[in-house]
């Protein structure tokens, strides 16, 4: 599968925040370990790229 970027600007700062969030509340306790499923919106933030946009068709960036 080609990782083509498929994410842009503002789903990139969303998903960084969100996995943020996830992770810290999860370290805190605040919530089960499920919050570790953040470190995937972080990493997908990073590359991005995001292999279920791919399936879907989905792309929320301008450029190629």
């Amino acid at each position: 599968m080609e990782m083509t970027k498929n994410i842009g600007t503002v789903d990139r700062i969303a998903r960084l925040v969100l996995g943020a969030l996830l992770v810290v509340l999860t370290l805190t306790g605040s919530i089960g370990v499920w919050g570790w499923l953040g470190l995937i919106f972080i990493g997908t933030a990073f590359v991005k790229f995001c292999p279920i946009y791919k399936v879907l068709g989905v792309k929320t960036c301008t450029d190629s």
